[in-house]
């Protein structure tokens, strides 16, 4: 059972890394069972098809991340504070990509959906949720900074999808230009986007919201 386990794992491992560096359509099986370690038969016991891996390696991408995206999105922190640290997240892990590739390798779940979203139900379906869970951790953050009086009292849901479409648009700006300094724009542009005031436009640092329990001080 252990073996089938790792046998599984490898093939999941191996998707992600081959659909985020590539493209779907450029990896096929036989690239991913070489890679992975693993056989044919091993492939298709575990998975229909490659859409199924597919899926499958973005649900385990998203459970990875979502432990982090938790701290981020953390009450202790100030609302504004979390989208600052999640511009932070979303470069370092850009910038570790680059490192081992020499690419901006952009938003996985985005690359595999904008690819295959109107030809398969399968991933259609599973872009659409990852998109609504990034939109809730905002949702909260934006509507927890409208009660503090820190951005204005808008429909939140809204401005979360326009805040992921800024995210994506970014990184997918990233990838054409296969540029780390655009990713590096990314909190600025979050910040502006938020009507948050910018007290360093090097940084772009911000004035946290004072009465908030997870606001840093400043003097």
């Amino acid at each position: 059972m252990k073996q089938a386990s790792d046998t599984k794992q490898r093939l999941l491992d191996t998707a992600l890394t081959l659909l985020w560096e590539q493209s779907y359509g450029a990896v096929s099986v036989d690239d991913i069972c070489r890679k992975a370690d693993a056989t044919k038969g091993s492939f298709y016991h575990f998975f229909e098809s490659k859409s199924a891996l597919a899926v499958a390696s973005a649900e385990e991408l998203w459970h990875r991340i979502r432990p982090e995206l938790d701290r981020i999105f953390s009450p202790q922190s100030s609302p504004l504070e979390r989208f600052a640290a999640f511009a932070d997240f979303i470069y370092e892990l850009q910038s570790k990509k680059w490192k081992e590739t020499g690419k901006i390798c952009g938003c996985p779940f985005t690359s595999i959906g904008s690819e295959l979203s109107t030809l398969d139900e399968q991933i259609q379906k599973e872009s659409e949720q990852i998109l609504e869970r990034f939109c809730r951790y905002f949702s909260a953050a934006l509507i927890e900074a409208a009660k503090y009086g820190t951005i204005p009292d808008i429909d939140q849901s809204a401005k979360a999808r326009e805040l992921y479409s800024c995210v994506m648009g970014t990184l997918v700006e990233a990838k054409i230009k296969n540029s780390l300094d655009v990713v590096r724009q990314l909190k600025g542009r979050l910040l502006k986007m938020i009507e948050v005031p910018v007290i360093d436009s090097k940084t772009y640092g911000f004035l946290p919201t004072p009465d908030h329990p997870g606001s840093s001080k400043r003097k």
